[in-house]
């Protein structure tokens, strides 16, 4: 791998509404400390060594609200580009994955909503990538017992089973992958889709549809404060974070 290729690429697709944090906003652009959730997610990228450029994929109507918004925190000292996003999150993913150049050979894919994932995860999972696997996922040990069960909506739900929890891992992101794989899951995707793949299991991060096509994906360890900011009650504990770091000087 020469030199070019080794620095990484990533992708934040930030075109979703997150209504589970009520209306208004897109989530991407929710305030935490002041910054949007997105600034603070492009920064954490940023300040990588391993991460070369972030392209931020986001809502079509939005591109230059979100370059001036960029613009304005600072975001200046690595190469930044923001296109338009999908209707989806795979398909966000899929064209930010065309704006990147064809020379850069590890792809992060990072969620908007992980706004304090700590560099150290950043660069692990760029150098598992680096170091030859074709997909890698931060994840951390789950601390609650875990039950499944037969959904039924409204009522109680039977449980199935206990699986054993020393198994089990939450996943974060960012999701890091060797460049060819990645695009080439997204293409079986596009053509599953085209092909009408109705009863074809939804899958949620990218790691999964490596997954769904017979490739291999590795865990390294994530960290308890690169938790998805989904709820009103996330980002209550992503503001104590902050104001620990910045009570620390740590942010």
């Amino acid at each position: 791998m020469n030199a070019s290729a080794a620095v990484a690429a990533a992708v934040v697709p930030a075109a979703g509404r997150g209504e589970r944090l009520g209306p208004g906003a897109p989530k991407a652009l929710r305030e935490l400390g002041g910054v949007p959730l997105l600034v603070h997610a492009v920064r954490a990228l940023a300040r990588s060594r391993a991460v070369g450029l972030v392209v931020v994929a986001a809502p079509a109507d939005g591109v230059a609200e979100v370059v001036a918004l960029l613009d304005s925190h600072g975001l200046d000292g690595k190469d930044i580009r923001v296109v338009a996003g999908g209707a989806t999150r795979q398909e966000s993913v899929r064209l930010g994955l065309a704006a990147i150049p064809e020379d850069v050979e590890i792809v992060l894919v990072h969620d908007a909503a992980r706004p304090l994932v700590p560099v150290e995860v950043v660069d692990a999972v760029a150098a598992a990538v680096r170091a030859g696997a074709e997909a890698v996922v931060p994840a951390v040990p789950l601390a609650d017992t875990v039950k499944r069960v037969e959904p039924n909506p409204g009522g109680p739900e039977p449980v199935l089973d206990t699986p054993d929890r020393s198994t089990l891992r939450a996943v974060q992101t960012p999701q890091g992958f060797d460049r060819a794989t990645l695009a080439a899951v997204h293409a079986k995707a596009l053509a599953e889709e085209a092909a009408g793949g109705t009863g074809v299991p939804p899958v949620t991060d990218d790691a999964g549809l490596v997954e769904r096509f017979g490739g291999r994906v590795v865990v390294v360890p994530g960290h308890e404060e690169a938790f998805k900011v989904t709820r009103p009650l996330d980002l209550v504990l992503a503001e104590a974070v902050l104001a620990r770091r910045r009570a620390a000087d740590a942010y």
